[in-house]
């Protein structure tokens, strides 16, 4: 990250801004920390490297790389550092009990997570270092305009925290809410159904996520637990078996790419020929010398 997005350490425990306060810490060394604590104040952790423990409500946390933790106001909690081994990293979002009535007015969504928080004790939302990236270039986003003074810059920060709010309720929810292994093998099946009704479409990992409901890292991991390799790839070999079948009957190699969803001849080509070892201009010739062949046997036998 860029140096002049960090944060010198403060340990206040109060807000100056009415509405919310974000900060990027990167600690090399040991300094007077507040311990165990609480403030009036909603906060979102946000844990990036480091060798640290997180108490909340009488439990203990290793933190790891992906790490969210909510912590609502008035509620008792401290992190402690074991070591300076490696950089204390992590991002901090206060927000003010105002300012989140006011986003959740707006956004009912966005009290999801914070609700179940109060109501089942769950503090922690563990993400894979993908779903994180989407928090984390949010995060980044907010501060860098915070820096700026661009036209529109609070209505740009309203937005960029509505939707990391949003990001973060969505991963919560997904991670709460998992199908069980029969709905995930019911899952899988659908997608591919899906994908061969509208293989000859615009097929992109957004729209079959979108089509579901899910978030498009879930759809994938999914996927490829079950049939063994990627959406894309999947889509790839389901339209290189239709032009090689439609090859063979004797349609032209260059309108079979274009009917298939291949962008151009040239990575039609490539994916074709590392797919079954031919060239598509000798798949056709072979295809024709074989019917030639099957014809001048029928002749001979007449």
């Amino acid at each position: 990250m860029k140096k002049n997005l960090t944060t010198n350490y403060d340990d206040r425990q109060y807000m100056i801004s009415e509405d919310f306060e974000l900060f990027y810490y990167r600690d090399t060394n040991p300094v007077k920390r507040t311990g165990l604590h609480s403030h009036p104040y909603y906060e979102l952790y946000f844990f990036l490297e480091g060798n640290v423990e997180l108490s909340i409500r009488q439990k203990n946390y290793s933190l790891s790389y992906g790490d969210i933790f909510y912590i609502p106001p008035n509620t008792t909690h401290g992190v402690f550092v074991k070591n300076f081994d490696v950089p204390y990293r992590r991002f901090d979002l206060w927000l003010s009990i105002p300012f989140y009535n006011r986003l959740v007015e707006v956004c009912p969504d966005l009290s999801y997570y914070p609700d179940l928080v109060m109501k089942e004790n769950c503090h922690l939302i563990h993400t894979e270092r993908t779903a994180f990236s989407l928090v984390l270039n949010r995060l980044y986003s907010i501060i860098e305009e915070q820096k700026g003074n661009r036209f529109g810059r609070d209505s740009r920060i309203l937005i960029l925290i509505s939707d990391l709010g949003l990001t973060i309720n969505r991963l919560a929810y997904e991670q709460i809410n998992k199908p069980l292994p029969s709905q995930q093998d019911s899952l899988y099946k659908n997608i591919c159904t899906y994908i061969d009704n509208n293989i000859d479409e615009v097929l992109t990992l957004d729209r079959i996520a979108d089509h579901f409901f899910l978030s498009k890292y879930y759809l994938s991991h999914v996927f490829k637990d079950n049939i063994g390799i990627s959406i894309h790839k999947y889509i790839t070999k389901r339209r290189l078996t239709m032009c090689h079948d439609a090859i063979i009957a004797g349609v032209p190699a260059s309108s079979v790419c274009q009917q298939h969803g291949f962008d151009d001849y040239s990575s039609f080509y490539r994916a074709f020929k590392k797919e079954y070892g031919i060239s598509p201009k000798a798949l056709a010739q072979q295809a024709k010398l074989e019917i030639a062949g099957i014809r001048n046997d029928k002749d001979i036998k007449g």
